[in-house]
């Protein structure tokens, strides 16, 4: 799937400081769906275009749930516009999306002519102009017709959006509304979804004229979270002029708010030398990486291919030779012993011990907490009590856990590991907790002899 992003703005190859992407090279980038790239099909002074590509792995989109079902393989979803353009949009022009330009501040806070053209969307010309056209966009829309032989509209669009906009503006608008047009979403929409429509429509969605649509769809239909957001807008839409002018505290993602639970629990414990247990693609490693106290960092996976992914994620091959000889990437399986795990300060669990399957938990523990017995343990997992406030959810949250765990359950199997190995253990609230259902994660710190 494409999307380009044409400026005319003097000198237009400026466009290249505004998306930080070079207009005299290919970018590629890995994404959850596959691989997108930006590129630039002309970059003169008077005229430049970016184009976002997406090409789409089918293999990753298939649903596990129902191997059988014909419409895995079959459909849409690597052609059109959706919310899996959305996502490779969120990851690739992350600074742009903010508004932040360090080598042209000025002209990311100024608006500029932009040419936006989508020119395969799923939608009706009638609501693509109900979306755009009160954001300031001339919209040009044009059913792509059927095949001559059957005749008629397909029910995809070619979208041309012309206006002149701040960057991040347009490319937050198209953030929220392609995954409205096309009315899905490729991945579970939880309530972090409220705060991300809410940051992207920070200063234009609560006085849109489609704002009700826009929440239901963007949230999945799912009504209770569509509500959330409409309040919350409705509250910022009659917020003073002078009350405008106060910054607003951004709720932190639920991952992101893990990530620093486990951050805060390592620097209680004074960790220098950390594992990463089931790294997977590097999210937690990114994270260590940029903090100067780990002076060694240690990501093991069971999976070849999520230790690349970790690996073109943290950019080992352009960090500097001192910053890259702090990290080292191990393919283990955490259910046989590995005498290089042996000696860290602390290993790190995160969201991990629920995709074990329960018979098999006792040779993690003990080529874990046994074997390599780190100083410190670090263990996130569900809180399965919680899941009532996920609208929909009926299973776990994700189809590969084995199993989640209650509160209960989660303290009765850390008190008898560490008594098992010699540790003592705290447990800790991640997320907003609730009165009887407490948090969404769970944590628990274990503690061997200093």
């Amino acid at each position: 799937m494409l999307l380009t992003l044409t400026t005319t703005h003097a000198p237009a190859t400026d466009l290249g400081y505004l998306l930080v992407k070079h207009p005299g090279r290919v970018h590629s980038f890995d994404v959850p769906t596959g691989t997108a790239y930006v590129m630039y099909p002309e970059a003169t002074d008077d005229r430049c275009t970016a184009a976002l590509l997406l090409d789409v792995d089918p293999q990753r989109l298939r649903d596990q749930r129902d191997p059988f079902d014909l419409g895995q393989y079959v459909n849409d979803r690597p052609y059109a516009a959706s919310s899996l353009l959305a996502a490779a949009l969120a990851k690739v022009f992350r600074s742009a999306l903010r508004g932040a330009s360090k080598d042209r501040p000025e002209l990311a806070a100024e608006r500029i002519p932009l040419e936006i053209r989508v020119p395969v969307l799923r939608g009706t010309v009638e609501l693509a102009t109900r979306l755009f056209a009160p954001l300031g966009w001339e919209v040009a829309a044009e059913p792509i017709p059927l095949e001559p032989e059957i005749g008629g509209d397909s029910r995809y669009l070619d979208l041309l959006l012309t206006g002149t906009v701040r960057l991040a503006d347009a490319l937050n608008h198209l953030y929220v509304l392609l995954p409205v047009l096309d009315d899905a979403k490729h991945y579970w929409v939880a309530p972090d979804e409220i705060e991300k429509l809410l940051r992207s429509g920070e200063g234009w969605l609560a006085a849109h004229p489609e704002k009700v649509l826009i929440a239901r769809r963007y949230l999945a239909h799912k009504r209770a979270f569509a509500d959330s957001a409409l309040k919350r807008l409705e509250v910022d839409d009659v917020v003073s002029a002078e009350e405008d002018q106060l910054p607003v505290a951004r709720k932190a993602p639920l991952a992101e708010q893990r990530r620093d639970a486990v951050l805060a629990a390592l620097a209680d414990v004074d960790a220098a030398r950390v594992l990463d247990l089931g790294c997977g693609g590097g999210a937690l490693l990114t994270a260590l990486v940029k903090d100067r106290r780990f002076t060694e960092i240690v990501g093991c996976d069971v999976s070849a291919k999520a230790l690349d992914v970790a690996a073109r994620r943290l950019r080992l091959d352009r960090l500097p030779e001192r910053q890259r000889d702090r990290v080292k990437l191990w393919q283990s399986a955490l259910t046989y012993r590995d005498d290089r795990l042996r000696g860290y300060d602390a290993a790190v669990l995160m969201e991990v011990i629920e995709h074990v399957d329960p018979p098999r938990l006792p040779a993690l523990e003990a080529s874990v907490f046994g074997h390599a017995k780190p100083r410190a343990v670090v263990v996130t997992t569900p809180n399965a009590e919680y899941n009532v406030h996920y609208e929909g959810l009926t299973g776990m949250r994700h189809s590969d856990h084995r199993f989640e765990w209650t509160r209960a359950e989660f303290q009765a199997w850390a008190s008898k590991t560490a008594d098992t190995y010699g540790y003592r253990v705290s447990f800790r609230a991640v997320g907003e907790e609730h009165e009887t259902t407490g948090a969404p994660t769970q944590l628990a710190l274990f503690e061997g002899e200093a």
